[in-house]
C-alpha cells in the first residue's frame, strides 16, 4: 500500500503549475541595451541629457547607476515588446546599416527570452567623432 500512495503523489514531468508570467519592461530594456551595445558602430546609448547625467555620476563614483537601461524604453503587452532606443553612432559608420544591425541584434536577443518584438524604434541622437590625436 505504501508503494501505491507513493505512486499517486509522484509528479510527472508534464505536470506544470498554472499561473501567469510577466516579463517587466525593465528586463526587456536591459536585454535590448546589452544587445545594442554589441553592434559595431554603436558608440553609446542615451540622449544628451542622459549622457550628461551619466558623466556626472561617473565623476562621483556612481558610474554603474542607470547604465544597464540608459537609452532605452520598452513596453511589454501580452508577450509582445515595443522598444525605443536612442543611439550615438561612431563617425564613419553608415546609419542605415548600424540601425538595421541593431534591430536584428535586439530582436534576436529579446526573442531568445520568449517574447515577440512588434517594433524597434531608433533615434540617432549624435555622432561620436572620436578624440583627436595630439
Amino acid at each position: 500500500m505504501a508503494d501505491e500512495a507513493t505512486q499517486e503523489l509522484q509528479v510527472t514531468p508534464d505536470a506544470v503549475a498554472g499561473g501567469t508570467t510577466h516579463v517587466s519592461d525593465e528586463v526587456v530594456e536591459k536585454i535590448a541595451v546589452a544587445a545594442a551595445r554589441g553592434v559595431p558602430g554603436v558608440a553609446e546609448l542615451g540622449g544628451d541629457v542622459a549622457r550628461f547625467f551619466n558623466a556626472v555620476l561617473d565623476r562621483v563614483g556612481l558610474d554603474q547607476v542607470g547604465d544597464a537601461r540608459r537609452g532605452c524604453t520598452a513596453h511589454v503587452t501580452n508577450g509582445a515588446a515595443v522598444i525605443n532606443l536612442v543611439l550615438v553612432i561612431e563617425a564613419g559608420h553608415p546609419v542605415p546599416q548600424v540601425t538595421d544591425e541593431v534591430r536584428i541584434a535586439v530582436a534576436s536577443a529579446v526573442e531568445a527570452y520568449g517574447l515577440r518584438v512588434d517594433e524597434i524604434n531608433i533615434k540617432v541622437d549624435d555622432v561620436a567623432m572620436g578624440t583627436p590625436t595630439a
